[in-house]
């Protein structure tokens, strides 16, 4: 099953996915600008084989809802986020916040 649904952070409109698949969840968060995801996604490839495109994104390990999702600290970031201020600890809402351009996320 494939779960779409729109969430607010401070005001700003993102959009939540889930994929449940046997034995794991798939799950991302994105913007018009970047995303975070759970363990599935694969930064070293992205900074990497992917480095020309700039992609702008994060990834948090151990989450099981799209709500620990935003409450994670991710693990890794892609360069091109580091680049905005998303660095390794941020949490994932706040994440968010910085890759869509808000800079004062207080």
């Amino acid at each position: 099953m494939i779960e779409v649904q729109p969430i607010t952070i401070k005001g700003v409109g993102f959009t939540a996915i889930t994929v449940k698949l046997p034995k794991t969840n798939f799950m991302a968060v994105t913007g018009s600008d970047g995303y975070i995801m759970c363990g599935a996604l694969d930064v070293g490839l992205l900074n990497e084989k992917l480095k020309e495109r700039g992609i702008l994104a994060g990834r948090a390990v151990g989450v099981r809802t799209i709500e620990q999702l935003l409450d994670a600290p991710l693990e890794s970031v892609t360069h091109a986020a580091e680049e905005l201020g998303v660095i390794k600890g941020t949490i994932g809402r706040d994440a968010m916040l910085l890759l869509h351009g808000m800079k004062d996320n207080q």
